[in-house]
């Protein structure tokens, strides 16, 4: 029987790690998205929403990059602000808005009308074109309650958002929101996601993304390093 492999090299291998910008989806906020997020925080502070926007924003990223025709200045600021208006609802009504197998649409009708009118004001302040400000406006006005795609950034916005519930991130949310397992997480919320992705890209990201979770609950993987 051999004996086990070690675990140390005894060598310095930090001589061939590449540079940031050379590894493939490795990311850092840009100068024009860090500036919208700074103004965006503010209205992040409820539910999350702060996290779950940095998360979501670099699922987004991820997709811009490979779906075709998406537009990243239209799609990335319409991720980072399509939560905002959550700050205008009361913090004891906003799970009762999103509760699965409930819900107030009339308050995720009110979080889109007034994300968008938060969107139009920061990014009309940050000197964003007015075309651009109209088409990230219209993906925030609808991004919950409007059940089809208007365009293939919005489609993006979309899937980005909903594929945060299947991250290790979003499962352990949810998990604190409605008091399940992490198994009863991954299951209410990766079958809802499933179903309602619009791009291919994102279908796999999500079909991933819950095969790595699913394997954390295996007993074959309980006790393994």
């Amino acid at each position: 029987m051999s004996s086990p492999t070690s675990t140390r090299y005894h060598r310095d291998v930090r001589g061939h790690i590449p540079p940031a910008e050379a590894v493939p989806g490795y990311l850092t906020l840009t100068e024009r998205d860090a500036a919208i997020w700074e103004r965006a925080r503010e209205h992040l502070r409820v539910r999350n929403n702060d996290t779950h926007t940095l998360y979501t924003y670099g699922l987004a990223r991820a997709l811009v990059a490979r779906v075709p025709g998406a537009d990243e200045s239209v799609v990335l600021p319409a991720i980072l602000l399509h939560d905002t208006g959550w700050s205008t609802v009361p913090d004891e009504l906003i799970l009762e808005a999103i509760a699965p197998g409930g819900g107030r649409p009339d308050l995720v009708r009110q979080h889109e009308t007034e994300g968008a009118r938060i969107a139009t004001e920061i990014l009309g302040d940050l000197g964003h074109p007015a075309e651009i400000i109209e088409r990230v406006v219209e993906i925030i006005d609808g991004h919950d309650s409007r059940l089809e795609a208007l365009s293939v950034d919005d489609a993006c916005v979309k899937d980005a958002d909903k594929l945060w519930r299947v991250t290790p991130h979003g499962i352990e949310i949810v998990c604190g929101w409605f008091g399940l397992t992490r198994d009863e997480s991954l299951r209410i919320t990766s079958a809802r996601v499933q179903s309602s992705l619009f791009t291919d890209e994102a279908r796999a990201m999500g079909l991933a993304l819950a095969g790595v979770a699913s394997i954390d609950l295996l007993p074959q993987r309980q006790g393994l390093v």
